[in-house]
C-alpha cells in the first residue's frame, strides 16, 4: 500500500481565479504592554474612532507570528502573515534588503545588512544608527566605499546599496559562502563592535570564508571612514544566503501587490513574488498606490513602520500618535471595498519594552462573514475575540475563506 500523501493547508484548498480582493494593513510592532500611570496599552490609548468602527463589525483576535514565548524579527514576523512557516521558509534580513532597494539577487549570493555607526576614538560604538543620517548624507557614504575598497579575495564580487537612512545594503557574490555568523552589532553603546566570527562549536568552512571576507571589507572600510565625523563605522547583521521561496501566486493563487515605503518590506514581498508597485517616500504616498492599483491586483500589502520606529525609541506618546495617524486612512481603504481587510502587526514592539517582543498581536479581520464581539480594536477586545490567540501562519488561511477562495476539506 502506498504511503498517503497528506494535504497542505491551505494550499490544497485554494479555489484559484474565483473570489474576492484581500487587503493587508501591516501596523509594524502595532502589539504593546500597558503604561505606568493608566494601565493601557498604546493602542489602547490612542484615539482610533475609525478602527474602532471597524472592529465593531469584525473578527477579532490575537496571533503569535512564530511561537508562544519567541521573539520575532521583521522578515519571519511578516512570512508568517504571508502564510509561509517562517519555522520552515527561513531567510535573513540581509536577503530581504537586497531584495527591497530592488537588488537582483542570484542562488549562492550572500546579503547582510550594514548599519553606519558612530565609533568613538577608543573605537567604542557611540550612535548605532549615526543620528539616524538623511538619505543623500549616508550616500555619499556609500558611495565612497563603492570607489575605496579593494577586497584581497579577486574571485569575490561586492555590491554596496543604500537602503534607508543608516540602513546599507552589503552583497558578497562568488565561490563558496556560508551565513552562520554572528552579528557585529553589539546592540548597545559604550562598547566596541562585535569582531565577525561564525558560530560556534561546529562553523563549516563556507561561513568561515564569508568571516574572511567581511573582515577585510570592514577593515577597508574602516580606513576610508576613519575622517569621516558621524558615520566612521558599520555594524554587520542578518546575514543571509539567497536560495530562492515557492511564490505567492503558485501557492495561493492571488496576484500580489506590495505597497511600502521601507525597502526591507518590500523586499519580504518580492521574495514570495508580490508585484512592487512603486517607492513611496511617504506613508501617505503609499496610501495613495493601494488606490491607484487596486482593482489590478487580488491581494494588497500595505505597510506602515512608523508604530515600531516609535517603539524601539521607547516613545509611548509617540506610538500613540502613530497610531492615531494610521486610523485616519482607514475610511479611505474601506471605500475601495476589499472583500477582506486584515489589520494586525508583524510583531509586537511595546514602548516599555524598546524592543520587539514576545507578546501577542492584536488581531482583525473584516469581512461579510465576521463574528463581531466588541467595539474597540485594542489588546483587551482582540483577547476575547471570537479568532481566540492563533500562529500568525493560520492568518492567510482565515482571509483566503472570508475571501470564498477556499474550498470544503474532504466529502
Amino acid at each position: 500500500m502506498a504511503p498517503m500523501t497528506l494535504p497542505t493547508f491551505p494550499d490544497s484548498l485554494v479555489q484559484r481565479d474565483a473570489g474576492g480582493r484581500i487587503l493587508l494593513l501591516v501596523l509594524d510592532g502595532v502589539g504593546g504592554l500597558p503604561g505606568s500611570d493608566h494601565g493601557q496599552t498604546e493602542l489602547e490609548a490612542a484615539r482610533t474612532p475609525n478602527l474602532d468602527r471597524l472592529a465593531a463589525g469584525s473578527s477579532l483576535g490575537m496571533h503569535h507570528p512564530v511561537a508562544p514565548g519567541v521573539t520575532p524579527g521583521s522578515g519571519p514576523g511578516h512570512l508568517s502573515l504571508f502564510g509561509y512557516d517562517p519555522l520552515v521558509h527561513q531567510v535573513g534580513r540581509g536577503a530581504l534588503s537586497a531584495l527591497g532597494v530592488g537588488f537582483e539577487l542570484r542562488a549562492g549570493d550572500l546579503a547582510l545588512r550594514l548599519n553606519l555607526a558612530t565609533i568613538d576614538a577608543e573605537g567604542r560604538v557611540v550612535d548605532r544608527r549615526a543620528g539616524r543620517p538623511s538619505d543623500e548624507e549616508a550616500l555619499q557614504v556609500v558611495r565612497r566605499l563603492r570607489e575605496g575598497v579593494r577586497l584581497k579575495n579577486e574571485r569575490i564580487e561586492f555590491f554596496l546599496e543604500h537602503e534607508k537612512e543608516h540602513r546599507v545594503v552589503l552583497i558578497f557574490r562568488g565561490g563558496r559562502l556560508g551565513e552562520k555568523l554572528r552579528d557585529t552589532d553589539p546592540q548597545e553603546v559604550g562598547v566596541p563592535p562585535l569582531t565577525p566570527r561564525a558560530f560556534r562549536p561546529d562553523p563549516d568552512p563556507a561561513s568561515e570564508n564569508t568571516v574572511r571576507v567581511l573582515r577585510d571589507f570592514l577593515d577597508e572600510a574602516r580606513k576610508i571612514l576613519k575622517d569621516e565625523p558621524v558615520m566612521n563605522g558599520l555594524l554587520a547583521r542578518g546575514f543571509a544566503r539567497y536560495e530562492g521561496f515557492p511564490s505567492f501566486e503558485d501557492r495561493f493563487g492571488l496576484r500580489g501587490a506590495v505597497h511600502a515605503r521601507y525597502p526591507m518590506y518590500r523586499g519580504v514581498a518580492r521574495l514570495v513574488g508580490m508585484e512592487v508597485t512603486g517607492t513611496p517616500s511617504t506613508d501617505e504616498e503609499a496610501v495613495g498606490l493601494v488606490e491607484r492599483h487596486f482593482s489590478e491586483y487580488d491581494f494588497h500589502f500595505l505597510h506602515y513602520k512608523a508604530p515600531d520606529a516609535r517603539g524601539e525609541d521607547g516613545d509611548f506618546a509617540g506610538k500613540v500618535e502613530a497610531l492615531e495617524a494610521a486610523d485616519a486612512w482607514i475610511p479611505r481603504l474601506r471605500d475601495l471595498e476589499p472583500d477582506v481587510l486584515v489589520v494586525t502587526g508583524d510583531h509586537s514592539t511595546p514602548a516599555t519594552m524598546g524592543i520587539h517582543s514576545w507578546h501577542a498581536v492584536p488581531l482583525l479581520i473584516h469581512s461579510r462573514w465576521a463574528r463581531p464581539t466588541a467595539e474597540a480594536f485594542g489588546e483587551g477586545a482582540c483577547r476575547t475575540g471570537d479568532l481566540g490567540t492563533i500562529e500568525g501562519r493560520h492568518i492567510m488561511s482565515l482571509a483566503l475563506a472570508h475571501a470564498g477562495r477556499l474550498k470544503k476539506f474532504g466529502a
